[in-house]
């Protein structure tokens, strides 16, 4: 193979290489051609070329015109130019903010919790079983909560907890509807279970 047909292999372009085609259905062809339309500077001609550009889109697929409404062909022409095609368009055209469409920012409430460690569900069950008719169901309620803050504030917090201060934050919590006395009302010790270590298979000698 002589040299020069060497050269002419090496400068042949790849798919790869190139910008990427938007719309396959349409080929590179017509997305070279948007490109450029959206290059020139006469508004005047560029809307002619854009014109044209959709008279020859809808000569591809007729199925998409119905009584002349070019509409869907106009949105595709809008994004094949990554919607930088500045033309007065006949008609309403899709815009880059209704297929990416911006999410709604969520409202943070971390801020409203008093004790992040317990958790927005603890604050919860304690306001409802604050409201209750005093029962045995309360009483044993309000034992389970109070011995599952503690178990969240020993996560919190390695060294111990002080099951006063638990029954503070529950006083607290309920407004002053469960007042629990420290001296009288003890919690249940809580140790803190480590994770079992998979098991190693010793090797056969």
């Amino acid at each position: 193979m002589e040299s020069s047909e060497i050269n002419n292999l090496n400068v042949l372009p790849y798919n790869t290489d190139m910008e990427p085609v938007l719309l396959p259905e349409y080929g590179r062809h017509i997305q070279k051609l948007v490109d450029h339309c959206v290059t020139i500077e006469d508004r005047e001609e560029r809307t002619q070329c854009a014109y044209a550009i959709a008279e020859t889109m809808a000569g591809l697929f007729p199925g998409m015109v119905h009584n002349h409404d070019y509409s869907k062909i106009w949105d595709q022409i809008n994004i094949m130019s990554r919607f930088e095609l500045d033309i007065d368009f006949p008609c309403e055209v899709i815009t880059a903010e209704k297929i990416n469409p911006v999410p709604e920012r969520l409202p943070y409430t971390a801020a409203d919790m008093r004790f992040r460690h317990y958790g927005r569900n603890i604050e919860k069950m304690i306001s409802v079983v604050a409201d209750l008719e005093d029962s045995e169901e309360k009483e044993r309620l309000i034992s389970m909560i109070a011995h599952q803050m503690k178990k969240l504030m020993l996560q919190h917090n390695k060294e111990g907890v002080d099951d006063a201060k638990v029954l503070r934050d529950l006083d607290i919590y309920s407004e002053g509807k469960i007042k629990l006395d420290p001296e009288t009302y003890l919690l249940h010790d809580i140790q803190e279970v480590s994770q079992p270590q998979p098991n190693k298979k010793r090797r056969r000698r």
